[in-house]
C-alpha cells in the first residue's frame, strides 16, 4: 500500500537538523502503517509504543531526559534503541501529553534519534488551553485517505498511475483508455481511499468485502464520540455525523441538522467532528487575493466528509448505482464528484501544510453565482467547477473571471481532457477571454502540475 508521503519521510530521515515528526490525521487513514513502511524501506529498527492500548507506558516519559526515557523504553520493550539506527514510534500520542512535551528534549538533546508520533484524536489534546506544544521543536505531516493514484497502485494499475503522472495537456487519450480510467474512478467512488477498504477490495475483489470494512470504520468513528463529548451530546454529534454525507456541495445550514437544537450546540458538535478530522469545513472566501484565508467568511461554509467511500456507504450507494447510467448524473453524483475533487485538493498541499479549502459565491437577487472551489497556485487564484457528467452551465465561472479579472479557469468532469483559449459574453455584454482547462476526474492529482504551465 504505497503512500506518496513515503518519499517525504525518506528525505526527513536523511536530514541533519531533523526534528521529531508528528503525523496528524483521522482514525484509520494509515498513519501507523505509513511509519511501519518507512522503517522497512529505510532499514530502521522500529520501536513502537501505543499509548491507547497501553496507557501505563506514559509513566516512562515522566522525566524530561531523553537518555533516561530510551533506557526505560528499552527495558520495557526488550529492544535496544540505537540513535541513527532505530525509529521510536509513539502511537496514539494524544493519550500521553507528557510524551508530546518530551519531543522538544529529543530535538534539543538527542537529535540523531528518529522519533515519530501520531494520533487520530490529537487535535483534541492540541486544543486544550492548559497544554503547551513544543513550538519550533517539532514538525508536522498531515495525512488523509489514499488518493486515486495511490488506489491505482494498490489495485495493480501502476502503468496507469505512471501515465497520469507524466500526462501532458492536449495529448490524446484513446477512448478505451479514458473509459477504463473513468470506470476505475467509479470503483474508487465506492471503495474510497481508506486503506482498510482498499485492502479488502484488493484481496477479495468484491465490493462486499470493502463495504464490510467501511461499515467497521464508521462504527469505530461512532464509538469515538464518547472520547470528545459528554454522553448527553452523543445524539447530536451522531445526527451531524449521519447528516453530513447528504449535505455535501451545499451551504451548511444548522436547521438542516435539527430544528430542536440550538445552532450553537450544532456548531459545537460539528467542530468536534472537524477536530477529529472526520469532516472538513470549506469556507467562503471573497477571493480577491492571496492568501484566500485572509478573506474567509466564518459564517458561510460547506462541509466535506473524510472520505468518498464512507460517503457512498452512508448514502447506501453501490457500484451498480454508478453503472446504471453512462454519466455520473444520478441524484447523488454531483455531491460525490465534489467530494472526490475536494478531498484530493485537501491532500494536494505539501505534507507539512495545514489542509484548507475554499469556495466562492455571490448572492444577488438578479445574478447569484457559486463556484465549487477556489485555490491559489503561485500567487494566482484559480476557480474550479466540478461537473459529474460531460456538460453543464458555467455561468458562475464566467462571472468570477470577469469580476476578479482572472484568466485561467478549471473544470473537472467525465470528458477527456482539453485546453483552449476561450471567450464568453456575459449578459451585460462584457466579453471575457480566458484559458480554459477541462480535466477528467482522474487527473485531479495532476491539477497543480498541469495548471503551472498555463499561469
Amino acid at each position: 500500500m504505497h503512500r506518496q508521503q513515503l518519499s517525504y519521510l525518506s528525505e526527513w530521515i536523511k536530514e541533519k537538523h531533523r526534528k521529531p515528526l508528528v503525523i496528524r490525521g483521522g482514525r484509520q487513514v494509515g498513519k501507523s502503517t505509513l511509519v511501519r513502511l518507512l522503517s522497512e524501506q529505510c532499514d530502521l529498527e522500529l520501536v513502537e509504543l501505543n499509548f491507547e492500548r497501553n496507557p501505563e507506558l506514559v509513566s516512562l516519559f515522566k522525566y524530561n531526559d531523553p537518555a533516561k526515557i530510551i533506557q526505560l523504553v528499552s527495558l520495557q520493550t526488550g529492544q535496544i534503541i540505537r540513535p541513527g539506527y532505530s525509529l521510536l514510534f509513539l502511537d496514539e500520542v494524544q493519550a500521553a501529553a507528557k510524551a508530546i512535551v518530551s519531543l522538544r528534549y529529543f530535538y534539543e538533546e538527542l537529535p540523531e534519534l528518529h522519533v515519530i508520533a501520531a494520533g487520530s484524536l490529537l487535535e483534541f489534546t492540541l486544543s486544550q488551553a492548559a497544554f503547551s506544544m513544543p513550538v519550533g521543536r517539532i514538525e508536522y505531516l498531515h495525512l488523509g485517505p489514499m488518493t486515486f493514484e495511490e488506489f491505482l497502485l494498490a489495485v495493480g494499475e501502476a502503468a496507469l498511475a505512471d501515465f497520469l503522472k507524466h500526462y501532458q495537456i492536449n495529448a490524446e487519450i484513446p477512448q478505451p483508455l479514458h473509459d477504463k480510467l473513468m470506470d476505475l474512478v467509479r470503483i474508487y467512488f465506492i471503495t474510497g481511499g481508506m486503506p482498510e477498504s482498499i485492502k479488502a477490495y484488493v484481496e477479495d475483489r468484491t465490493f462486499q468485502a470493502s463495504e464490510k470494512a467501511k461499515q467497521s470504520i464508521l462504527s469505530t468513528y461512532r464509538d469515538d464520540f464518547g472520547k470528545y463529548a459528554s454522553f448527553t451530546k452523543h445524539d447530536l454529534i451522531r445526527q451531524v455525523f449521519n447528516k453530513i454525507p447528504t449535505l455535501i456541495g451545499n451551504k451548511f445550514k444548522y436547521s438542516q441538522i435539527s430544528r430542536e437544537n440550538k445552532s450553537v450546540n450544532i456548531a459545537t458538535a460539528l467542530n468536534q467532528l472537524c477536530l477529529a478530522r472526520v469532516a472538513w469545513k470549506v469556507f467562503h472566501s471573497a477571493a480577491n487575493g492571496v492568501p484566500l484565508g485572509a478573506e474567509q467568511n466564518e459564517r458561510f461554509f460547506k462541509v466535506l466528509f473524510l472520505d468518498i467511500g464512507l460517503v457512498s456507504t452512508s448514502l447506501g450507494l453501490n457500484y451498480l448505482n454508478l453503472m446504471k447510467v453512462n454519466e455520473l448524473d444520478f441524484i447523488n453524483s454531483g455531491s460525490l464528484a465534489e467530494q472526490f475533487v475536494g478531498q484530493h485538493l485537501l491532500s494536494s498541499k505539501k505534507p507539512y501544510e495545514e489542509p484548507s479549502l475554499y469556495y466562492w459565491a455571490r448572492e444577488k437577487k438578479s445574478s447569484s453565482a457559486e463556484l465549487d472551489y477556489v485555490i491559489s497556485l503561485d500567487q494566482q487564484i484559480i476557480p474550479i467547477e466540478v461537473k459529474a457528467g460531460k456538460t453543464g452551465q458555467m455561468k458562475s465561472l464566467h462571472l468570477f473571471l470577469s469580476e476578479k479579472q482572472r484568466d485561467l479557469a478549471v473544470r473537472f468532469n467525465s470528458a477527456p481532457p482539453s485546453q483552449m483559449d476561450a471567450t464568453t459574453k456575459l449578459p451585460n455584454g462584457v466579453s471575457v477571454r480566458f484559458k480554459f482547462l477541462s480535466l477528467p476526474l482522474y487527473l485531479v492529482g495532476q491539477l497543480c502540475r498541469l495548471s503551472n504551465g498555463l499561469i
